[in-house]
Order: structure tokens, then C-alpha cells, then sequence
């Protein structure tokens, strides 16, 4: 019985990773500011497309990623995913001061491309950095061997790059040049 359940919020947590971050309207939602949706429409419009979600399982959810991918407003109304969105939506994320050094976690197949050309945001709105190295690594070997990036933070902050940090604690930037990369 756990497995299901494991299997559930596994599979859930991905439905909602698609239709919250990149594909809204296939659900009939639009994303409003901050990346919101109202809960009652999401399960509505889950039902709807044959994909039922009990709101108990939907708050299981959002407590128990681990990486805290979504998130609910304090009113308990609307859920978000709180970063990795392609579709178009406004995080309303305010500028922030970040640590020295960040890190970033690819497949290590990735690493000669990125120390090239920097790491590029591709078809998201910012890439993603991590704050330590063990979170980096853990998310470059979802895909094969890890590599870890190191950036370093503050001198694209002190040569003018902007950085956000997302509600979940990963760091947001438009992209990372060469210059401030190195393998660890």
C-alpha cells in the first residue's frame, strides 16, 4: 500500500510540475501573477481532463517534495510551483543578494558545452543554482553522472548580473558566462 501511494504523489507531483509550470492552458487555466492558480480550479479542471486529485492528496503534495516544488498561498486557496515555468507568467520575484559562491548539478556528458558557452536558460525563464554542492550534485545525477558547477556569485552580483531566490531556496538568474563557471 505505501508504494502506491509513493507511486500517486510521485505521478501527482508530476502532473502538476506540467500543467502548473509549463502547459496551464491544456487545462483550461491561465497563470495569474506570481504564478498562481486557484486550487478549486486546478482539481475542477484535473476532473475535468479525467485526472481526479482529492485535495487531502494535493496538500500531501506540496508537504512532502522534497524539493518543495509548490507551493500554497497563506490563504490555503491558491497553489503555484514556485520556479522551472516555460509557459510565460511573472514569478514576482524581488532582486537578492546571493551567497559567494553557488553551484549547479548537470550530467557530466553537459560539462564541456557549459564551461563554452555558460549555462543557458533555455526554454525556462532563469537557470537554476543551487546553494550547496550536495544539492547540485543530487540534481546533475537525475540524468546520468553528476557534474558540479561552481558559480561565482558574488562577482556576477558585483558586475551587475541580478539574481532572485525563488520561495524553495533555489537561486534564479538569466544566465551564467563562462567567466564565472568552474568544474568542481
Amino acid at each position: 500500500m505505501h508504494g502506491n501511494k509513493d507511486r500517486r504523489l510521485l505521478r501527482l507531483s508530476k502532473y502538476l510540475s506540467k500543467y502548473l509550470r509549463h502547459q496551464p492552458e491544456d487545462l483550461g487555466l491561465a497563470l495569474m501573477p506570481g504564478g498562481w492558480v486557484e486550487v478549486d480550479a486546478l482539481l475542477a479542471a484535473s476532473a475535468r481532463k479525467g485526472f481526479r486529485i482529492e485535495r487531502d492528496e494535493l496538500e500531501e503534495v506540496v508537504a512532502r517534495n522534497d524539493k518543495k516544488r509548490f507551493a500554497f498561498d497563506e490563504t490555503g486557496t491558491l497553489i503555484r510551483a514556485q520556479q522551472g515555468h516555460s509557459a510565460p507568467v511573472d514569478l514576482e520575484l524581488e532582486p537578492a543578494t546571493p551567497p559567494a559562491t553557488l553551484y549547479h548539478g548537470t550530467p557530466e556528458r553537459n560539462l564541456p558545452a557549459i564551461l563554452k558557452s555558460g549555462l543557458l536558460k533555455i526554454n525556462r525563464h532563469h537557470v537554476h543554482l543551487s546553494p550547496d554542492e550536495a544539492t547540485a550534485r543530487a540534481v546533475g545525477g537525475r540524468r546520468g553522472r553528476p557534474g558540479v558547477l561552481a558559480v561565482d556569485a558574488e562577482e556576477m552580483h558585483n558586475d551587475g548580473w541580478v539574481f532572485y531566490r525563488s520561495g524553495n531556496g533555489v537561486w534564479l538568474v538569466d544566465h551564467v558566462p563562462p567567466r564565472y563557471l568552474s568544474h568542481r
